[in-house]
């Protein structure tokens, strides 16, 4: 993995950054303010994933358990870890704090919305007047995960992105153009009028994954534009595991064509929460 900046590595690893999250746990490692490694790991007790995880991250570079200075964990899992991590000094930072630090490095950006996508959305401003929680939703991964396995029925979600590229909307969606003839507002007849309120016989698998992950990412979409509009933003930052979803990046694409609101996606974003508690001095 390189290095995100330009200076070279020291041979001491400084700080190791773990987010564990309610599927997926994140590890990094930290030298001299940059991040030189990344891994994941996926495991239902949070022991078992911190642990875990800190163990590979070791093991796959080499790493001797000595030359940790520190351990810095965050995410829903870190409540459940109340001692130092194999005896080396572990603190415990805030999950807000930690998306809010990581996205601001990440996207070499201050004064910003952050909307951090997982099991479920969480909305961050972050600047000058430091790290808030601006607010957020339940809808998020976990959303797409449940509701495809009771209507598809597929639990993983590679299979439902398979699938959702096959799908098409107007099987699914009833669209502003299927009830009227012309435009209201900035809306064209192809904009969603109510997500699943079409919902044709004639549906296929396909068309209902799709309409599960448009209607998660339309939800999580115009939630971030609120969130920018009510504090005079023009972007968003959007991290987390949610950040790289393709089919969720399309319909984010056209929010940004009817509002005007520009998403980015920094690079390593599924990790911001790991770097930014790895940055925190905590």
């Amino acid at each position: 993995m390189r290095v995100i900046g330009e200076s070279r590595l020291q041979e001491k690893v400084l700080i190791i950054g773990i987010d564990i999250g309610s599927t997926t746990t994140k590890v990094v490692s930290i030298e001299d303010g940059k991040v030189t490694r990344m891994i994941k790991t996926k495991a239902s007790d949070a022991v078992t994933a911190a642990t875990g995880a800190f163990g590979k991250i070791l093991l796959e570079n080499n790493i001797k358990i000595n030359a940790v200075e520190r351990i810095a964990i965050t995410g829903a899992g870190a409540s459940k870890i109340n001692n130092d991590i194999f005896g080396i000094p572990t603190g415990r930072v805030n999950e807000i704090e930690a998306i809010g630090i990581g996205g601001m490095f990440l996207s070499g950006m201050n004064n910003i919305i952050i909307t951090n996508i997982g099991t479920g959305t969480v909305i961050i401003e972050s600047g000058d007047n430091g790290i808030s929680h601006f607010g957020g939703s339940g809808v998020g991964g976990g959303t797409i995960l449940g509701l495809a396995k009771k209507l598809l029925p597929i639990a993983e979600f590679h299979d439902i992105m398979k699938l959702a590229m096959t799908g098409k909307l107007n099987q699914i969606d009833l669209l502003l153009g299927d009830i009227t003839d012309t435009s209201i507002s900035f809306l064209s007849g192809e904009s969603t009028a109510s997500n699943f309120g079409k919902m044709l016989d004639t549906a296929t698998s396909g068309d209902i994954a799709l309409g599960i992950i448009n209607m998660v990412y339309q939800v999580i979409g115009v939630l971030s534009v609120f969130a920018a509009r009510a504090r005079n933003y023009e972007r968003v930052i959007v991290t987390g595991n949610g950040s790289k979803n393709p089919i969720g990046q399309k319909v984010l694409s056209a929010i940004t064509e009817m509002y005007g609101i520009e998403f980015v996606y920094p690079e390593y974003a599924e990790y911001t929460t790991a770097i930014g508690a790895g940055l925190s001095k905590k």
